[in-house]
């Protein structure tokens, strides 16, 4: 049997991408069969446990978590070789160089040598409005990449910057394009006429590969974070993102992209829109209103380019022994393009053939980084939901771009492999050509995995409803 050690470091914190970089190079150690450090948060304890460890129960979300498991027949020396690998990966630093000026100790005064910079805050949650708030307060927007961020302290930050003209991107905004420089998880992309705001990161994307493919370049892509449209937010950011871009004599074309919004903030901004000079295209989903494939398709009109043929590869087949009533799973790692499968399956399907999980919500980011950096719970549903006989078709998303997994497929493709032995696999794989991970290189190992890959998010959706439609139903 194999042997496991279990460990708690009290007050020993550390990143969630971090870890997970610690994580893998203790899983690398010869005789390892598999590792895991983490904060003890309730959800790693969850994953901890399903992955076999024991946790003390006196584990705090202020504890570190070292758990290693060693091969059956893992020599004396295994575990001391894995151990000396963890603290060797903690306590690694990059070098700081010889300059014997201290770094600056506040946000606030980091800045002050740099008029006019965008602030970038990416710390824990409870801790996002003290440094984004420095910022404001020194004349700076701010892109707040945190997630977890209390809604009162998004709506005091974005009061805050409306009072001294300033612009708050997010909390939790996981992509922007400023100046034709990506941020967060942008797609690398040609600069063009179209400017977008978005209250939605992955729909943000969705729409970026979308032009690219059609050949229309994006200079700025301005998040807002999606609660932005919320009823307690406003769309504060919103319309200030949207007077800015007004103003930008470069910009031809807006787009708004957001999850459903608030029916009265939805009003509110469109009335604001009449005001504009700049023609804008709202991509708001909701029931009754268009995919984002389609609001693309309005783009392109609306410049007078044409609409291309989206790209499919490869094909999947019905499963053929599918039950009666069987289920549409989809396993997203982008929360727009899981809202918006959801409602393109919920219309055909009804909600009670469908079960989504948006692996990128707050509830799984807790002391772990975001999905498109570490799959791990994704991939252990993957197989969970494809051994279910009642599950009939396998809906994912792979969304690339700077600062996601290198090479997701490497780790997608073997699970995606050993699903389609018994149910259908479809894919939207969202990115450019330029990504640094190879959009092509993707799509081609997932497709020889047995997936059928698409561009646009709501074809494959539709692909997949058509699937299950067929196949027990």
């Amino acid at each position: 049997m194999s042997r496991q050690h279990v460990e708690l470091r009290p007050g020993a914190y550390a990143d969630s991408v971090a870890l997970l970089q610690v994580s893998r190079r203790v899983a690398d150690q010869p005789g390892v069969a598999a590792a895991q450090v983490a904060m003890a948060t309730a959800l790693n304890v969850d994953v901890l446990t399903q992955m076999g460890f024991t946790v003390p129960d006196a584990a705090t979300g202020n504890d570190l978590v070292v758990a290693v498991r060693l091969e059956p027949d893992a020599g004396e020396d295994a575990l001391d070789g894995a151990l000396a690998a963890v603290a060797e990966a903690l306590t690694t630093r990059a070098a700081t160089g010889t300059a014997e000026v201290a770094p600056p100790r506040t946000t606030a005064t980091a800045l002050r040598g740099a008029p006019g910079a965008l602030a970038l805050v990416s710390v824990p949650g409870a801790h996002a409005l003290v440094e984004a708030m420095d910022a404001l307060d020194g004349g700076h927007d701010v892109m707040v990449f945190s997630d977890n961020v209390p809604v009162e302290q998004e709506v005091a930050l974005k009061r805050a910057a409306a009072e001294r003209g300033l612009l708050v991107m997010g909390p939790d905004c996981g992509t922007a394009v400023v100046d034709g420089v990506g941020l967060g998880f942008a797609n690398a992309c040609a600069p063009g006429p179209v400017a977008i705001v978005a209250a939605s990161g992955t729909g943000c994307q969705q729409l970026l590969a979308l032009l690219d493919h059609a050949g229309v370049g994006v200079t700025q892509a301005l998040g807002v974070g999606g609660r932005d449209l919320s009823a307690a937010v406003g769309g504060l950011s919103t319309r200030e993102a949207l007077r800015r871009l007004d103003d930008d004599p470069a910009v031809e074309l807006v787009v708004v992209v957001s999850k459903p919004p608030d029916a009265d903030v939805a009003a509110d901004l469109e009335a604001y829109i009449a005001g504009l000079d700049t023609p804008v295209e709202l991509g708001l989903l909701g029931p009754g209103r268009p995919d984002l494939t389609a609001v693309a398709e309005r783009v392109l009109a609306r410049l007078g380019r044409a609409v291309p043929a989206w790209p499919v590869a490869g094909q999947a087949s019905r499963r053929a022994d599918a039950v009666v009533d069987a289920t549409l799973h989809g396993l997203f790692v982008g929360g727009t393009l899981c809202t918006e499968a959801r409602l393109i399956a919920g219309r055909s399907l009804g909600d009670g053939a469908c079960a989504f999980t948006d692996f990128g919500d707050d509830e799984y980011t807790r002391g772990r980084a975001h999905p498109m950096i570490d799959p791990t719970l994704r991939l252990e549903e993957l197989a969970r939901v494809a051994a279910d006989p009642a599950t009939g078709v396998v809906l994912l998303d792979v969304v690339l771009g700077h600062g996601a997994e290198p090479d997701p497929a490497a780790r997608l493709a073997p699970a995606v492999a050993a699903a389609v032995g018994t149910v259908p696999v479809v894919v939207c794989v969202v990115g450019t050509a330029r990504d640094p991970q190879g959009l092509a290189g993707q799509v081609d190992a997932l497709v020889a995995a047995g997936a059928e890959v698409h561009l646009s998010n709501a074809a494959a959706t539709h692909r997949a409803v058509a699937l299950l439609d067929g196949a027990g139903r």
